[in-house]
């Protein structure tokens, strides 16, 4: 279904709604970091059972994302979704999956440190031709799961 940039945010307002004011308010800023990062792309939004999703992508594909940020109910989680393949001298990044790493956002200000920006960089390498024929940055709302957990401690 398209939907108008007003009725997508409004949307996805109703779905922050759910988080306490702290964590919601985390979230927006998390996710307005990425956005001024990435003028070119898709966001892709997942209201999913556990968390709510805003995912970066050269496509409309969901396979073709390679970073995204997670709200939970107590915390606010910046992903690298091929995070294993990246040079993390800082040892920032936590996980022992095959694949996906992430950083535990206290502030979403740690979004624009060195340290941080220079991880986004490596994981936007691969995909910077792709991002740079894309659109301007475009929401797709893909998926809201029925049953939720609880977005509230």
């Amino acid at each position: 279904m398209v939907m108008t940039d007003d009725a997508t945010e409004s949307e996805i307002a109703g779905f922050l709604a759910k988080y306490t004011p702290a964590i919601a308010t985390q979230l927006r800023d998390a996710r307005a970091r990425l956005r001024a990062m990435f003028p070119r792309g898709f966001e892709l939004v997942y209201d999913n059972y556990n968390a709510l999703v805003f995912g970066i992508s050269p496509t409309e594909r969901t396979s073709d994302a390679f970073l995204s940020v997670a709200g939970y109910p107590r915390w606010v989680t910046l992903f690298f979704l091929h995070g294993a393949s990246l040079r993390d001298p800082g040892g920032l990044l936590e996980g022992k999956g095959k694949q996906v790493r992430g950083i535990r956002l206290k502030d979403p200000a740690k979004i624009n440190t060195p340290e941080v920006e220079a991880l986004i960089a490596q994981a936007k390498l691969p995909h910077e031709a792709a991002l740079c024929a894309a659109p301007a940055l475009t929401i797709i709302v893909k998926s809201v799961s029925a049953r939720q957990r609880p977005r509230t401690p």
